[in-house]
């Protein structure tokens, strides 16, 4: 099967959704509707990649055999595959394929395959451990969950996607493995601006920091990613806080379902809930430095 015969739809054409349906057409894959609350947004996205931006989710539904959804929590994946709603992606679907990209609860993941399949549809979660740069250069990291048949039928456009693509398990699981993925990342995050904002506070130079960071136990990916940008205030969105507030929550979640108490992930979260309140959730998550180095905040 050729790319150009797979008919996708992208519903949430925010940094990612934008990025991963612009990757697929550069592939050759015929991404034929856009969707986003933001009309603007489709509109301006569907007219760059020769794409239908409409209004209503049950047009994607209609001229789409498989639809991507990159949507903002666990409330808009109920909107967009609602049975109440008069417009919805579950109308019409019957034969379609859902693979859903969004961060959101594990238990979200489990309830849209069960109304997919009611529908006669199949969903697939494909949870990304990756940012906008990735998206777009088809670079992604993915953690697949659902039936196994499904993500074998969506591999093509997965492969696609990602430069490693990893099958997870039954549905809610890859969404699990993703909550974990993001809350030690923010752990590490929030613990890197405390070493070096007090390493500000002291005096120290941060360049020499960072690399005796870099060859000793305080190493992590963060410091690649985030320890220079923290230096420098450099807070350009990739990931953004209020995101991280929203991941480390889902965590959270699944810790308290099972009896655990996690401090760690709970003194991180609420770092990143004051950066909400003090109006910086929009900044990259790399901002918390602004809570701990000297003379900020």
């Amino acid at each position: 099967m050729a790319n150009s015969d797979y008919k996708i739809g992208v519903v949430g054409v925010g940094r990612m959704g934008a990025n991963i349906a612009r990757h697929l057409n550069d592939e050759g894959f015929s991404v034929v509707a856009v969707y986003d609350v933001d009309a603007g947004r489709a509109t301006s996205l569907g007219e760059e990649i020769g794409a239908e931006a409409t209004d209503q989710l049950a047009r994607v539904t209609e001229l789409s055999d498989y639809i991507i959804t990159v949507v903002t929590d666990d409330n808009a994946m109920r909107q967009i595959f609602s049975e109440d709603a008069e417009d919805s992606l579950l109308k019409g679907a019957s034969g379609t394929t859902f693979i859903n990209c969004a961060t959101i609860s594990p238990q979200v993941h489990v309830d849209v395959e069960q109304l997919a399949e009611k529908h006669g549809a199949s969903s697939l979660e494909g949870c990304m451990a990756s940012s906008i740069t990735q998206a777009r250069e088809g670079t992604l990291y993915l953690m697949c969950g659902g039936k196994e048949a499904v993500f074998n039928d969506a591999k093509p456009i997965l492969d696609s996607m990602s430069v490693s693509l990893r099958y997870i398990g039954h549905a809610g699981q890859a969404a699990q493995v993703k909550a974990l993925v993001n809350m030690v990342m923010n752990i590490n995050t929030a613990g890197l601006a405390e070493g070096l904002g007090l390493g500000a506070a002291l005096g120290l130079d941060l360049g020499m920091l960072q690399e005796v960071f870099a060859q000793t136990g305080a190493n992590s990916r963060v410091l690649e990613t985030d320890g220079e940008d923290m230096e420098a205030r450099d807070h350009e969105c990739y990931f953004s806080a209020a995101h991280a507030s929203k991941d480390s929550g889902i965590a959270l979640d699944l810790a308290e379902d099972a009896g655990l108490n996690l401090p760690l992930a709970d003194a991180t979260k609420k770092q990143y809930d004051r950066m909400i309140v003090l109006g910086k959730g929009e900044l990259d998550k790399s901002g918390v430095a602004e809570l701990t180095f000297p003379g900020r905040g």
